[in-house]
């Protein structure tokens, strides 16, 4: 009789098709500016803003530890207090914060002198194994600076130049390169035991995919169309950049994520250009394509609003933007991207 009950449902199952219930998770990159502590009440509202979103992972930027602190371990006090519980570990740059228990942290690039970090956590989502990365990377030689006339590490004005190659040369004299390299190694063992692999961070980068031929003449680009190096390793190892994804077109989805037009800051404090135009897509949430994984939304965490040439200037792009609740801890938007696993 057992035999034949199970007969039954698995000819049913070919009759009309069974179904995995699917699970969905969020994923958050945010930059929270030195941890909060360059807007009154920013502390605050990172606590607010995760308790109304309630992401299953978030990876941070511009954590800091001041005073001797444990800027996760604090933020998931602040939390539970709310009713949250969220698991974490120490880390100093970047950081995680994630639902699911946490199994295992790894450093894969440490932080040395301020030229970025990334950190791997462990956890498992419906019994699979899942490797969350966290990186933020080296703000030094920044290239895409020396686009629009101001040196990427002095940010002092100089003259534009006038070749990719010159412009690269300068942007791989930065640890960028090195750090996404170590990720992928670190990931690639990950990815050869079946896990799910997410990279969120503020690259410090542009990407590859937003400075095309179409996009030359916007932004303060100054003609130049330039593969970016980080990016494009990423896509050579097989890496998907979700938010250019779902929305390939960088001219009508432009994605940029610095600087926010954060009202509760003088615009002095939001822009390194003051004479530029620097808005840029270098906060980033990449996965590791599998089956039974799939890309479902991603949507800007901000202000619509950015800074260029010293003004504030209002969104005239179709991205989509989640605004904040009230007081905005940073300088950065946010990403937001949901995910389906099976």
């Amino acid at each position: 009789m057992r035999i034949f009950i199970v007969f039954m449902g698995m000819l049913a199952c070919l009759l009309v098709g069974c179904t995995r219930e699917k699970q969905e998770f969020t994923v958050l990159q945010w930059n929270i500016w030195q941890e909060g502590t360059m807007v009154k009440g920013g502390y605050e509202a990172i606590v607010d803003e995760i308790v109304r979103l309630r992401p299953d992972f978030v990876t941070f930027s511009e954590v800091r530890n001041y005073h001797n602190t444990n800027f996760t371990a604090r933020l998931t006090a602040s939390l539970k207090e709310k009713g949250l519980d969220y698991y974490s570990f120490y880390s100093y740059d970047s950081g995680l914060l994630s639902k699911y228990p946490i199994t295992d942290s790894v450093t894969v690039y440490p932080e040395k002198d301020d030229h970025g970090s990334i950190y791997k956590m462990v956890t498992s989502i419906r019994g699979k194994r899942a490797a969350i990365y966290t990186a933020h990377l080296d703000y030094l030689n920044d290239a895409y600076y020396n686009v629009r006339g101001y040196d990427g590490s002095t940010w002092e004005e100089i003259p534009l130049p006038t070749s990719v190659e010159e412009v690269l040369k300068v942007n791989d004299a930065s640890l960028r390169d090195d750090a996404i390299r170590l990720f992928i190694a670190d990931a690639k063992i990950e990815r050869e035991q079946g896990s799910i692999v997410i990279l969120g961070g503020d690259f410090n980068e542009p990407s590859h995919l937003d400075w095309t031929e179409e996009t030359k003449d916007l932004y303060a680009h100054n003609g130049l169309v330039i593969p970016w190096t980080v990016t494009t390793l990423l896509e050579e190892a097989g890496y998907v950049d979700t938010y250019r994804t779902l929305y390939p077109d960088p001219v009508t989805h432009p994605g940029i994520t610095f600087p926010d037009n954060n009202p509760d800051k003088e615009i002095s404090k939001l822009t390194w250009t003051p004479k530029s135009d620097e808005r840029e897509r270098i906060d980033y949430i990449f996965y590791a394509p599998q089956e039974g994984l799939t890309l479902k939304d991603a949507i800007i965490f901000g202000h619509e609003g950015s800074i260029a040439y010293s003004q504030r200037v209002p969104n005239e792009t179709q991205d989509k933007f989640l605004l904040p609740l009230g007081v905005w801890p940073t300088d950065h938007k946010g990403l937001l991207v949901t995910f389906e696993l099976e």
